[in-house]
């Protein structure tokens, strides 16, 4: 199958997937989700993913009818059915039944989606141009819901500056990307947001912050402003795929391009570990 889809136990390609109406995702985006990159048949960093989907699912009541290693024998079946010599986006999802149109929540089964396609990893070797946008968003971005509409509307805006992402911020401080995380690096330390109910904690983040503390480098997870986007080192960005990209321009101004060594440290030992575990080689590092 070139491309893998699953609803409550049926299988078939994407475009050939309907779901019901009464869905809760539709109405409500009554739902929570998390996402990975495959390669070879191999989820990079299962559990990690799996535990924050758990986690979401607690957050917002959602009660389901499988464990963890239930959800990932589902993931590694539909995985197996892809026909891809390269790398998959993984997807999947919960919401929280199927009935009628109610604010309540109802006394149903929980759906899961799952969806499965080829995808390539970020390419490393193209910074990114950046958009600011004041973050309106609720205070839950912890929790990975589909309700996604703020974070929609900015990508579209960020598409229309010719630009690849856009950060958001809350007054001075910065929080994250429309679906990413951002962090800095300043005197030769990476700076990353605080875990709080602003931001999502990245899988990404979580693995550069193992990378700064198995490599000795010296990190603060810490709120930091805006203007201390324009003045750091470097600024980067990260997500399940994509591993280090770092940001050249925000708002059409130049921003870092001054330690591009730590830079590319961190992104080189995020591809191996990538590489490592799922024995895929990637050609997507800076030379």
């Amino acid at each position: 199958m070139k491309t893998v889809a699953y609803y409550n136990g049926t299988i078939t390609e994407i475009d050939s997937m309907n779901i019901p109406m009464n869905d809760r995702s539709v109405f409500f985006g009554d739902a929570v989700y998390d996402a990975s990159m495959a390669a070879n048949h191999k989820i990079f960093e299962s559990d990690y993913h799996i535990d924050r989907f758990f986690s979401s699912l607690e957050k917002v009541r959602m009660k389901v009818d499988f464990t963890k290693d239930e959800l990932l024998e589902k993931l590694n079946q539909c995985i197996n059915l892809a026909d891809s010599s390269g790398t998959l986006f993984v997807y999947w999802q919960a919401s929280r039944g199927t009935s009628r149109r109610c604010f309540t929540f109802p006394n149903q089964s929980a759906n899961l989606m799952i969806y499965i396609y080829e995808a390539p990893l970020t390419d490393l070797r193209k910074p990114w141009k950046v958009i600011t946008k004041e973050d309106t968003r609720f205070f839950h971005c912890d929790i990975k819901t589909t309700d996604l509409l703020p974070a929609v509307i900015a990508s579209e805006e960020a598409k229309e500056a010719g630009c690849d992402e856009v950060i958001f911020h809350r007054g001075p401080r910065v929080t994250e990307c429309a679906h990413n995380n951002v962090h800095i690096l300043k005197d030769g330390k990476f700076i990353t947001p605080p875990l709080d109910n602003l931001i999502l904690p990245g899988t990404c983040r979580r693995h550069f912050l193992e990378i700064c503390k198995r490599k000795g480098i010296p990190f603060e997870e810490r709120p930091f402003t805006v203007d201390e986007l324009f003045s750091a080192d470097e600024v980067l960005i990260t997500c399940s795929a994509t591993y280090g990209v770092r940001v050249s321009h925000i708002d059409g101004k130049e921003v870092g391009g001054k330690d591009g060594n730590l830079l590319l440290e961190l992104q080189k030992e995020c591809v191996a570990d990538f590489e490592a575990e799922t024995g895929f080689k990637t050609d997507i590092l800076p030379v």
